[in-house]
């Protein structure tokens, strides 16, 4: 089991480094449904992943300038407060309810992505004072185009909001929102695809990193479990850095819209109990 575990977690390690997801959604349902883990350990288990994905590939992207800390900082601010209203209204809605909402709003994004697929980088984008005025602008250089690409964030307040969106649907229903994220910055911001997976994923390590004392202490992380999925996901992780600066930002958003359908039609699904 130990070696499948290993595996597993280093295919989720790969795919939330190169998605900017984190490893949850393989980890969860991969130990849960193949592997009979039971769910709370599962669980504890993906909090890990997330930490460990987080800390094998932003490193990576931070040290290549593809993160940028200074979008990553401003919008973690908004992520944060939702997680708190989150944790706030928790068990005064019901979850079902947002589990649907929350699923139904995923597929429209990634039917909105579809209208974005053949864009590499974003261009000229229209001037936000805000973002003009928190320096929330850069530059790196891409491997396969061989040059520097330079970019500019744009609406930053409805980018902030879908941030705070994301933090109130892990705070509410305990779930990671590294997909609400890297929408929020793709779509609405109008980042680089590979900027947004790579910011991401030195925000969700933030995140879960705050979140992980909480399962520990309640005896949900398992370490007979954590360990090799820990081990797992930061090689896939490193592995996974290297893959994405070899791809395109067409290519990264051509395997994104198929993980969030997914997730969106599992979202969907688990609200209404099928």
């Amino acid at each position: 089991m130990f070696i499948e575990v290993l595996v597993l977690s280093a295919v989720a390690g790969l795919l939330g480094a190169l998605l900017g997801l984190g490893g949850g959604i393989v980890i969860v349902p991969g130990l849960t449904l193949l592997m009979g883990v039971p769910i709370r350990y599962a669980v504890g288990a993906s909090i890990v992943s997330v930490i460990a994905t987080s800390s094998g590939a932003a490193a990576a992207y931070v040290r290549g300038g593809i993160a940028n800390l200074r979008i990553a900082i401003a919008l973690e601010v908004a992520t944060t407060v939702g997680a708190l209203s989150g944790a706030f209204l928790a068990g005064h809605v019901s979850a079902r309810v947002l589990y649907v909402v929350f699923g139904l709003l995923l597929a429209y994004s990634a039917i909105a992505l579809l209208g974005r697929l053949t864009v590499e980088v974003p261009g000229e984008v229209p001037q936000d004072p805000l973002a003009n005025r928190l320096g929330l602008s850069g530059q790196y250089y891409d491997r396969v185009l061989d040059q520097r690409v330079p970019y500019s964030a744009t609406a930053v307040l409805p980018g902030g909001a879908m941030m705070y969106v994301a933090g109130v649907l892990s705070g509410l229903l305990g779930i990671g929102s590294g997909s609400f994220k890297v929408l929020a910055m793709d779509i609405i911001m109008r980042l680089p695809m590979k900027v947004s997976t790579a910011t991401s994923n030195f925000m969700i390590g933030v995140t879960a990193a705050a979140s992980a004392g909480v399962y520990f202490a309640r005896g949900d992380i398992h370490p007979l479990i954590t360990a090799p999925v820990a081990l797992g996901v930061l090689a896939g992780a490193w592995g996974g850095t290297h893959v994405m600066q070899r791809l395109h930002n067409v290519t990264i958003r051509k395997l994104f819209i198929p993980v969030l359908a997914i997730t969106a039609v599992e979202m969907i699904v688990r609200g209404l109990h099928v």
